[in-house]
């Protein structure tokens, strides 16, 4: 069972968002990056921890796969995204030979593991720390929530409109709430498939699902995400994502959502 530790180094960390679902697929991770791209660009100072180490995603997302952590005397340096040091990001990713591997642990070596991340990463004085997690409520929840009680994290919960989602999305939300978690909200991701022709937004999985959780749990609802090609178009030019993923609609969206999640 984890404790909550004091870790020295996120004395300097004010805010930590945890991005939960219990449903897979749900894109936990394209929300992660970018709630913490809108909270760089309104000029916070932002790390991205991913621990989703049976399938780390946010290195290739932010085009950053090829880097590679170094060790200092203070314990590991995360990659840097950005030149001005703004926004860092730390991932099992960084820590595998080849990124095809698999990663075929129990959960005790997952919980140490995500120790590791909070104990021995310098992540320095940062205003949010997002946490991108696996699905589900399993090792890896109850050791980050466990491990960061004493930090008071809130916890971000993402799904996609149709029942199948929202159904697994109730466990999070009951998860959230049995183990201590204040929530800040619920976002809909995949809200509609926004054509690239005539922008005309079409509710493929059906609308409407998560704002009626929200209002059944009475939290509050942060908003609606689409289906953007242009994003994954942008995504795939990793070179540049970071740069130009500014210039996106979702950029627009994205940055009201963080206002409601920095908006108590």
């Amino acid at each position: 069972m984890a404790e909550a530790t004091n870790f020295k180094s996120l004395e300097n960390v004010k805010n930590i968002v945890m991005v939960l679902s219990g449903k897979g697929g749900v894109g936990k991770s394209s929300v992660s990056v970018q709630v913490a791209l809108s909270l760089v660009q309104k000029g916070f100072k932002v790390g991205i921890l991913d621990i989703d180490l049976c399938g780390p995603s946010i290195p290739r997302m932010l085009g950053i796969q090829n880097k590679q952590i170094h060790q200092s005397s203070n314990g590991w340096v995360p990659v840097y995204v950005d030149n001005d040091k703004n926004f860092s990001a730390m991932s099992v990713g960084f820590l595998l030979e080849n990124q095809d591997d698999a990663v075929v642990w129990r959960g005790p070596k997952k919980s140490a593991m995500i120790k590791q991340f909070l104990e021995d990463v310098c992540w320095g004085e940062l205003d949010y720390l997002v946490i991108d997690t696996p699905p589900g409520t399993s090792d890896e929840h109850i050791s980050i929530v466990e491990y960061l009680s004493n930090l008071n994290p809130i916890a971000v919960l993402v799904t996609t409109p149709q029942n199948v989602a929202i159904s697994d999305v109730k466990k999070e939300l009951n998860f959230c709430k049995k183990v201590g978690v204040s929530i800040s909200g619920i976002i809909e991701n995949m809200s509609g498939y926004v054509c690239p022709h005539c922008s005309d937004c079409t509710p493929i999985f059906s609308s409407g699902g998560g704002e009626k959780l929200a209002k059944e749990y009475n939290v509050k609802f942060l908003g609606k995400v689409p289906i953007d090609p242009k994003f994954i178009e942008c995504m795939e030019k990793t070179d540049t994502f970071v740069e130009s993923y500014k210039d996106l609609s979702l950029a627009s969206t994205f940055s009201e959502i963080v206002d409601n999640i920095i908006t108590p």
